[in-house]
């Protein structure tokens, strides 16, 4: 079973799980519900594989996505993975859950046109605040990963330049602050495991793998607890 990569995405409220080889997809499985990665993910990994007669000793690595995002979800996701890697001695590739987001709007089509896009993929970091990169049509990565407090200058510069899709689950917040501009394009997007294949399968033709033993996801920034309610 050479090249077959089990795929795990818990970056926001989606769960999901996926089998590729190369870049192809061999099945997924799939949940958009609030806080169910501890509940659901170990199942759809054992469910994903037995459906497809696999073991994980059948996968040629473990790819995870690295952040940034929610802060349990990625903590679940990478706990896992790296659980997964250690046990069967498999490596381990992490995706950039923003590049995954870009990739899922390029196998949409949304990008289909005959100039160039910009795609701002956006997650949603409360408030008005997004964590965001810029990726070009092809999925390169543009620039590096930030947080942006977002406000109706945001992506001025860049939208003068040609057409800039925005998308992810951070992208509405963005829209109505611009009005209408014929370059702006919108599409909010959903997570899914599938959108890795492409990173994931170049990361283990390059043999760039994580170390299991030290590896962190990427939050961006600091998780911060909320203050206790008082009880009386």
């Amino acid at each position: 079973m050479d090249n077959i990569i089990l795929l795990i995405e818990t970056a926001t409220d989606s769960c999901s799980v996926a089998l590729s080889k190369g870049t192809e997809i061999i099945a997924e499985k799939y949940i958009n519900q609030p806080k169910a990665h501890a509940s659901t993910l170990a199942v759809y990994i054992d469910d994903i594989l037995k459906e497809n007669s696999l073991t994980i000793h059948d996968c040629a690595a473990v790819a995870v996505s690295k952040g940034p995002g929610s802060y349990t979800g990625l903590r679940v996701g990478v706990s896992c993975a790296k659980g997964l890697c250690y046990g069967a001695g498999k490596p381990l590739i992490s995706v950039c859950t923003l590049a995954t987001i870009a990739q899922l709007a390029i196998d949409e089509g949304l990008c289909s046109s005959n100039e160039p896009y910009t795609i701002v993929p956006m997650i949603d970091a409360r408030r008005m605040e997004v964590y965001t990169a810029n990726f070009s049509s092809c999925g390169e990565q543009l620039s590096e990963v930030n947080a942006k407090i977002l406000d109706e200058h945001s992506y001025d510069e860049l939208l003068e330049k040609g057409k800039v899709l925005f998308t992810g689950n951070g992208a509405e917040k963005y829209k109505p602050l611009i009005g209408d501009n014929n370059n702006a394009i919108f599409a909010p997007a959903e997570l899914h495991a599938k959108g890795m294949r492409v990173v994931a399968a170049n990361k283990l033709a390059k043999g760039e793998f994580e170390d299991i033993a030290y590896y962190e996801p990427f939050y961006l920034k600091e998780f911060v607890a909320g203050k206790p309610k008082k009880l009386l």
